[in-house]
């Protein structure tokens, strides 16, 4: 889910919104491909947007597909044009300098020891369930949610032995199913004002009906809630499980002695305190109008002052020996920060080669009037797979059901939830979702290695959920 914006000056812009058909599906094809050939996310990336760029300059009138590599490059560079894509860019950065100095402190390892003496966190069960909760409680912004949970987790699920994956799927899966439910925030202003545009009637009582018919949102807890309270793994995720002891050994930067946990809670307070704060300034007196993406970067620039100030005046560390420990920080997220960079250009070629229009296109064909809201649901998951962006998703897919709603009669909660729901499924689902890149960020592990142990869970749930829509439609319709 993107809450950047997109903006390309190339010369090929005025091609946005052609439709090739199924060629436009060709660069997520390829980029599948590269990943499944090279195991390698950035290659695929860059081959996906090469791709793309080849297309569009192929359905291009007096241009030559040779120049594909130039505009590959400037795809790239105009990521930068929008200032909610290098805020983002930004922030990925930095929070890695956080992370560093909460780790070098010694903060986390004493936060741990402190949570587990007290009694809050004596079992798998309970440090599972802490994350969960802490994910539930900060529904107002998905990052938000993501970061805080992994970020004080993080040493939680190692003290356990418990993955940096499962930590990854648990925070993904609860931040963005509790955003599209608890719509007191950016996602359901997003929705309202998708639903108003298209010219919905009572779209406030349609989106508040879609909370007990998104299916796929509360499957989707449920499956995480039941996984850590049996404590019960299954896939890919096993394997991470066994490897993890090794793991957290290989990775653990070293503590000190004489900490104390508040090097962890205060930068983390300042830091989640701090985006509400900005999230009401931004919005200008409302949390849920706030500029996300501008309210993370201040409040983990301040978070990364507050930590540095502790940390120095302990007489611990120095002023170079900081500097040194928050450029390492980031530049073990670099990595992570190129795949944002590649996936924003991704997904910015794939709306000018017209990709969304056409997915969605796929739920207008004539369907049998039960079919209509599972197909729905299908195409707005593709559709987010595919670009990695379900706001893109809202806002494509709603303009669609609106007139589907009022053409043929069908329950205005019912069609919108299929469209939040589907949303939901597909981000979750896909490499290029900012969420997804986000949550391996927080949790500390490998990208593709978040995809494909969370990937089992999200496809159950979006079956159940599938099967859920044409159940409840051969009610209610």
């Amino acid at each position: 889910m993107y809450h950047a914006t997109f903006a390309y000056s190339s010369k090929i812009n005025r091609y946005e919104g052609i439709s090739m058909g199924w060629l436009t599906i060709l660069p997520q094809v390829v980029a599948i491909g590269v990943v499944i050939w090279r195991k390698e996310v950035i290659l695929a990336l860059l081959a996906g947007i090469f791709t793309a760029e080849f297309l569009l300059l192929f359905d291009a009138a007096n241009t030559t597909a040779a120049l594909a590599p130039i505009e590959t490059i400037e795809r790239i560079v105009s990521v930068f044009e929008s200032p909610g894509n290098t805020k983002v860019l930004m922030f990925s950065l930095i929070i890695g300098c956080l992370i560093a100095y909460m780790r070098h402190s010694g903060g986390v390892t004493a936060l741990v020891e402190f949570m587990i003496n007290r009694g809050v966190t004596k079992t798998k069960k309970q440090a599972g369930l802490l994350t969960f909760f802490t994910g539930i409680v900060l529904f107002v912004e998905s990052n938000l949610s993501v970061i805080t949970a992994g970020i004080l987790s993080r040493g939680i699920f190692d003290k356990f032995g418990m993955s940096r994956e499962r930590l990854a799927y648990v925070i993904d899966s609860t931040s963005a199913p509790v955003c599209i439910l608890l719509l007191l925030n950016g996602w359901g202003a997003v929705a309202l004002a998708n639903m108003q545009q298209s010219g919905l009637e009572n779209a406030e009582s349609a989106l508040v009906g879609s909370i007990f018919y998104n299916f796929y949102a509360w499957i989707a807890l449920i499956i995480v809630l039941f996984t850590i309270l049996t404590d019960k793994i299954h896939g890919p995720l096993k394997e991470y499980e066994k490897a993890m002891q090794k793991k957290i050994e290989d990775q653990q930067a070293p503590e000190f002695e004489g900490t104390k946990a508040r090097f962890m809670v205060v930068p983390l307070i300042s830091l989640i305190s701090l985006i509400f704060v900005f999230m009401y300034w931004t919005g200008d007196g409302v949390i849920r109008e706030g500029d996300g993406s501008s309210s993370i970067l201040y409040a983990t620039i301040i978070s990364c002052m507050v930590a540095y100030i502790m940390m120095l005046s302990s007489k611990m560390f120095s002023h170079v020996k900081l500097v040194d420990i928050g450029f390492k920080g980031m530049n073990e997220l670099l990595p992570l920060v190129t795949i944002v960079l590649l996936s924003l250009a991704l997904g910015a070629s794939l709306r000018d080669l017209g990709t969304g229009a056409f997915v969605a296109g796929l739920a207008s064909d004539t369907l049998p009037l039960i079919l209509i809201v599972p197909m729905l649901f299908l195409a707005s998951s593709l559709m987010a797979f595919s670009t990695g962006t379900s706001w893109g998703t809202f806002a494509l897919m709603i303009p669609i059901a609106v007139p589907l709603i009022q053409m043929l009669g069908l329950p205005p909660a019912f069609v919108i939830s299929a469209v939040l729901g589907g949303g939901v499924f597909g981000d979750h689902c896909s490499p290029i979702s900012d969420t997804t890149v986000i949550s391996s960020v927080a949790s500390g592990c490998d990208l593709l290695d978040h995809v494909k142990t969370q990937l089992p869970y999200a496809l159950i749930g979006g079956v159940l959920a599938f099967i859920t829509y044409f159940l409840v439609g051969l009610v209610i319709i």
